[in-house]
């Protein structure tokens, strides 16, 4: 079987998975030939307990339409995560989970998975219906490998446009993993 990307971004209103929720994320799934295989999208509910960061929230007041995006008709989140995990066994292959930086969305689905699966983003070869068949793809590195830059000028802002299929990033999570998505798209078409 081939392995396949999802390519994702999410948006919350803290730095710490748990203290602080995931409000929303986005994921499109890429063939290892770079066709777009499909999208899913979630808008989720507060984690009971958690907490907004002030300095998170003084971010989303400078984006309104994100926020509102963000936040509007959230879902419960075991029925989001779930629906998630079905949508990325619907597709062949083997899932690799990607993101752009895998630094900062990898800890909140592994967060996620575990809290309302049981499962990690990872796990072992060993384990035989683990979700994501593969180590996480950085995307920043990947970029930063592909073109010789160093990986800090790896950055959306100082990406030509072409390489993101010309999708504005938005910080609404679906937007911002189109992007992403076409990103390693392009880099498969160009080897």
């Amino acid at each position: 079987m081939l392995p396949f990307y999802v390519v994702t971004d999410c948006e919350f209103d803290g730095p710490t998975p748990g203290a602080n929720s995931m409000l929303s994320f986005g994921s499109v799934a890429v063939s290892a030939t770079g066709s777009i295989l499909g999208e899913f999208e979630a808008v989720l509910e507060p984690l009971d307990g958690a907490v907004r960061d002030a300095s998170t929230m003084a971010f989303w007041h400078r984006h309104p339409e994100a926020w509102a995006a963000s936040t509007e008709n959230p879902e419960a989140c075991p029925n989001v995560i779930g629906r998630f995990v079905d949508w990325i066994r619907s597709f062949e292959g083997e899932p690799i989970f990607t993101a752009h930086p895998l630094a900062v969305d990898a800890p909140w689905f592994d967060y996620y998975l575990r809290r309302f699966t049981s499962r990690p983003l990872l796990e072992g070869p060993w384990i035989s219906d683990r979700l994501f068949r593969h180590a996480p793809l950085c995307l920043m590195s990947f970029i930063s490998g592909k073109t010789g830059r160093p990986q800090w000028e790896c950055d959306v802002d100082r990406y030509p446009l072409e390489w993101l299929g010309s999708v504005e990033h938005t910080h609404r999570a679906i937007d911002d993993a189109r992007g992403y998505a076409n990103l390693l798209r392009f880099f498969i078409a160009t080897g």
